[in-house]
């Protein structure tokens, strides 16, 4: 548990490197930082003309290739009717296809990304990437020696929730 302090120090002031950190405490520290961060590269997208629900669900389509509309959205956590409207205007902007690959089972429809989709996310990859390190650049040497030390650790929370 807890002391009032330790919950004070975790929301406004830095640990020491000295400290024996725990998990609350950089939790509450690295929270809003991920968050920020998530939104200034989510505004990327914007400029490319798609919103970033859209552009997620290009690259689930492009990581798995051929995946039903049913099993994308449940893999998305969305309903079927709203993930439609998204395949539709994705469709429409040229982005994805729908392709029935049974003719058997004219239920069944796959999606596919086109080239223009791979394009519009290798360039979102190329300028999300960009703006991340043009600020990384800014860092003293052992600060991004530290992001860079802190890679692994948050790949492995990252894999607990996949």
């Amino acid at each position: 548990m807890m002391k009032e302090s330790d919950t004070a120090r975790s929301t406004h002031q830095p640990l020491a490197v000295t400290e024996v950190a725990d998990a609350l405490a950089v939790a509450n520290q690295l929270r809003p930082v991920l968050l920020r961060l998530h939104r200034y590269l989510r505004s990327e997208v914007h400029e490319l003309g798609i919103t970033s629900t859209q552009a997620s669900l290009v690259a689930a389509i492009q990581h798995s290739p051929s995946i039903g509309l049913g099993e994308l959205a449940a893999q998305e956590h969305m309903s079927a009717p709203t993930l439609v409207c998204h395949i539709d205007k994705l469709e429409a902007a040229g982005l994805v296809e729908r392709v029935r690959s049974n003719p058997n089972d004219r239920r069944r429809v796959d999606l596919s990304v086109t080239t223009a989709g791979s394009q519009v996310l290798q360039t979102l990859r190329e300028r999300r990437t960009a703006w991340l390190a043009a600020r990384m650049e800014t860092l003293t040497p052992s600060a991004l020696a530290a992001v860079a030390a802190a890679i692994e650790p948050l790949q492995q929370l990252a894999r607990r929730d996949a």
